[in-house]
C-alpha cells in the first residue's frame, strides 16, 4: 500500500471549508520559510523551533506529510486478537481513571476521621482529583501531536500510578491531596488520549464501535465506584481504593508499551518542548481551577456572595478569556484552536457534549441522594440502586456504536437518544416520595437509553467535520467541555434543590422542632441526608414529601436542559461515515507544515478581499 492511498473522508473533500484543508498543490510554495509579515508575534519568532521539527522528520513520514504506507498497512492488517488486547489495556486505563471519581465517596468519612481532616480538607479529597483532570485535559491533545500519542499515554500512566501510589501511602491529610490532584492529572490525560488513540487506530465507521466500549466502561465504573470502595473500606482499608490502581494500571502500561503501535515520531524533546503553548496552558489551568474552586466553596465553605466565591469565580472566568485571547493573537501551536468552533455543526457538536455530560452527572450525582434520602438506602445500596440505568446506559452506547458501524449515520442516534434522555428525565419528575420500584426501574431504564448514545456519537460528528490533524485537541476540548458541565451542573442542581427546601422552611417548621427545619434548609443536599435518617417515623413523612417536592424542581431543571440538548444536536451537518482510513500525521514537522498552510491561506484570504475591495472603489 503506498502513501498516495492514504485518503481524506468524503467530509473533508465536500463540507469542510478552505480552512480545513492543505493543498498539496501549494506545498512547495508554503514548505519554506514564510514572507516577515506571516511570522510576527512573540509565539512565531522561534526560528530554533522551525530548525529542530524540520530536521526531525522520520523515514515513518513522507515529504508531503502523510504517514508512509507501510504504517497505513499496519492498520488494515492488524489481527482481532491484537485489537483486543489494545482495546483491553485502553478500557482498563478509562476504567480508573472514571473509578477514582466516585470510589473514595464511601470511603470519605472514615478518611476524614483517620486523618482529622476540617471540613474544607474533606472537600478537597474528592474535589483535587476532579480539578487535576478537567485543568490538565485541553494541554494533553496537543502534546501528543508534538510527541505522539504512544509516549504521551505511557506518561500519563505513570502519572496516574504515581498520584495512586502517593494516596495509597498517604501519611496525612495535605499528602494526600497532593496525590488526588497528581491523580486527576494522570486521569485527565488518560481519559483524552484514549479517545484519541482510538481514533489514529481506525476509521471513522469502525471507532464507533470502540468508542461504545469506553462509554461502557465509564458507565460501570460510574457506578461500581462506591460500590467497591464501601468494600474496600469495610472489609480492607481506604488505601485498597488506591492500591488497586496499581497492578492494574501496570498491566495497562505494559500491553500498551508492547502492543500499541501507533506512529511516533522523532520529536527533539527540548524543540518539542518550547513549541509547547505553555502560556496557553497555564491561563487555562488557572482560570480552570478558580472557576471550579468557586463553584465548589459556593454554598459550602463560603456564602455565594462572599468576596472568595465571587473572585474566584469572576478571576476565573477572566483568566479564561485571557486564554482565549492567547489562542486567537499568540499561541504558534494552540492547545485549543478557536477555528475548531467556527463552523455550525462543530460548535454544535460540543453543545451537545455540554448539555450531554450537564444531563447524565444529575442522575449520578442526584439518583444516589433520592434513594439515601427518601428510599433510606445505605451509600453502598444506592450505588447498587443505579446498576438499571448502567445497564441501559451500556446497551444504549453498544447499539449506537453498532449502528454507526453498519450504517455510517450518526445523526439519527444523536437525535434519538436525546429524545430519549428528555423523556427519561421528564419521568424522573413524577419520582414518588414513597418507594415504588416498578416506576424507578423503569424510569432509569429510559433515562440510560437516551443517555448512552450520547457518550460517542456527538464525538464522532465532530471529527467527521474536521481535519485529521485537529482531532486530537478537539477531542481534548470535547473532554474538557464534558468536564466543565459536570461540574457546573452538580452546583446547578444543589443550589436548586437547596433553595426548594429553603422555601419549604417554614412549612416544615409547623411539623417539626424548628432546629431540624432550619438546618434541613440550611445544609447542603448531602449532608441533609444524615437529618433526614435520623428523624422518627411520624416527623420523616413531612420532610420526605418536601425533598421528593425539591427534587421535582430539580428534575424539571434537567429535564428543560436536555430539551436544550436536543434542540442544539439539530444544527449538526449530516456525513456518510466511509470505511476508509487516514493515519493521523503527529510530530513538530507536521505542526510547522499546518502552520505555514493555515497562515499562508489567511494570507490568501486578505489579498483577495483586498482585491474586492478595490474593485468595488
Amino acid at each position: 500500500m503506498s502513501s498516495n492511498q492514504t485518503r481524506h473522508t468524503d467530509a473533508e473533500k465536500a463540507a469542510a471549508p478552505a480552512d480545513l484543508h492543505s493543498s498539496h498543490a501549494g506545498d512547495a510554495q508554503t514548505s519554506g520559510k514564510l514572507a516577515p509579515e506571516l511570522t510576527r508575534g512573540p509565539a512565531d519568532s522561534s526560528s530554533d523551533i522551525e530548525a529542530s521539527a524540520n530536521s526531525s522528520s522520520s523515514s515513518d513520514v513522507s515529504p508531503d506529510g502523510e504517514v508512509s504506507g507501510e504504517d497505513a498497512a499496519k492498520e488494515a492488517k492488524m489481527s482481532k486478537s491484537k485489537i483486543a488486547l489494545i482495546m483491553t489495556a485502553l478500557c482498563l486505563a478509562v476504567f480508573l481513571a472514571a473509578l477514582d471519581m466516585s470510589i473514595i465517596t464511601t470511603a470519605l468519612p472514615t478518611i476524614s476521621e483517620q486523618f482529622q481532616a476540617s471540613q474544607g480538607d474533606y472537600t478537597w479529597i474528592g474535589s483535587s482529583y476532579m480539578l487535576g483532570a478537567a485543568s490538565s485535559m485541553p494541554s494533553w491533545g496537543k502534546v501528543s501531536d508534538i510527541f505522539g500519542r504512544k509516549p504521551v499515554l505511557l506518561l500519563a500512566n505513570i502519572i496516574f500510578f504515581l498520584g495512586s501510589l502517593i494516596c495509597g501511602v498517604s501519611v496525612n491529610i495535605k499528602m494526600l491531596l497532593a496525590g488526588r490532584a497528581i491523580q486527576g492529572i494522570g486521569g485527565g490525560g488518560l481519559l483524552s488520549l484514549v479517545n484519541i488513540s482510538i481514533g489514529d487506530l481506525f476509521s471513522m465507521r469502525k471507532r464507533s464501535i470502540y468508542y461504545a466500549m469506553i462509554s461502557m466502561v465509564w458507565a460501570v465504573a460510574g457506578a461500581l465506584g462506591p460500590v467497591i470502595g464501601g468494600a474496600f473500606t469495610q472489609y480492607v482499608s481506604w488505601r485498597w481504593c488506591f492500591y488497586i490502581n496499581l497492578p492494574v494500571d501496570g498491566v495497562a502500561f505494559l500491553i500498551m508499551f508492547f502492543y500499541l503501535d501507533i506512529h511516533t515520531p522523532k520529536t527533539p524533546i527540548l524543540a518539542g518542548l518550547r513549541a509547547i503553548d505553555w502560556s496557553g496552558s497555564v491561563a487555562v489551568v488557572g482560570g480552570t481551577v478558580m472557576f471550579l474552586l468557586g463553584l465548589e466553596y459556593g454554598g459550602v465553605a463560603f456564602p455565594w456572595s462572599s468576596a472568595t466565591v465571587i473572585c474566584l469565580i469572576v478571576f476565573g472566568l477572566f483568566t479564561l478569556g485571557i486564554f482565549i485571547v492567547i489562542q486567537w493573537r499568540f499561541s504558534a501551536y494552540p492547545i485549543m484552536p478557536l477555528w475548531l468552533f467556527k463552523r455550525r455543526s462543530t460548535l454544535a457538536a460540543y453543545g451537545v457534549a455540554v448539555f450531554h455530560g450537564f444531563v447524565f452527572t444529575s442522575d449520578s450525582f442526584f439518583l444516589p441522594l433520592y434513594f439515601q434520602a427518601v428510599i433510606g438506602a445505605t451509600p453502598l445500596l444506592s450505588g447498587v440502586y443505579l446498576f438499571p440505568s448502567v445497564l441501559s446506559i451500556a446497551v444504549g452506547s453498544i447499539f449506537t456504536g453498532i449502528f454507526i458501524r453498519k450504517t455510517g449515520q450518526y445523526l439519527p442516534v444523536i437525535w434519538s437518544g436525546m429524545l430519549i434522555m428528555l423523556l427519561g428525565h421528564g419521568l424522573y419528575i413524577d419520582l414518588p416520595s414513597q418507594t415504588s420500584w416498578p416506576r424507578i426501574i423503569l424510569f432509569q431504564i429510559v433515562a440510560g437509553l437516551g443517555i448512552g448514545p450520547n457518550f460517542q456519537a456527538p464525538l464522532i460528528a465532530l471529527q467527521s467535520h474536521i481535519k485529521p490533524s485537529d482531532i486530537a485537541t478537539a477531542t481534548a476540548t470535547f473532554g474538557f467541555c464534558r468536564n466543565i458541565a459536570n461540574s457546573v451542573s452538580v452546583v446547578i442542581g444543589g443550589v436548586i434543590f437547596q433553595n426548594r427546601m429553603q422555601a419549604s422552611t417554614g412549612k416544615l417548621s409547623a411539623q417539626l422542632p424548628p432546629r431540624i427545619a432550619e438546618q434541613l434548609g440550611a445544609t447542603s443536599a448531602g449532608a441533609s441526608v444524615g437529618i433526614v435518617s435520623q428523624l422518627p417515623d411520624e416527623e420523616k413523612r413531612p420532610v420526605l414529601e418536601a425533598y421528593t417536592d425539591a427534587l421535582k424542581i430539580m428534575w424539571i431543571f434537567y429535564t428543560v436542559m436536555s430539551a436544550c440538548g436536543l434542540a442544539v444536536s439539530l444544527m449538526i451537518g449530516k456525513q456518510t461515515l466511509k470505511k476508509e482510513h487516514e493515519v493521523t500525521k503527529t510530530g513538530l514537522d507536521v505542526q510547522l507544515k499546518e502552520r505555514e498552510e493555515r497562515l499562508q491561506r489567511q494570507k490568501d484570504e486578505k489579498e483577495e478581499k483586498k482585491r474586492k475591495g478595490n474593485r468595488t472603489e
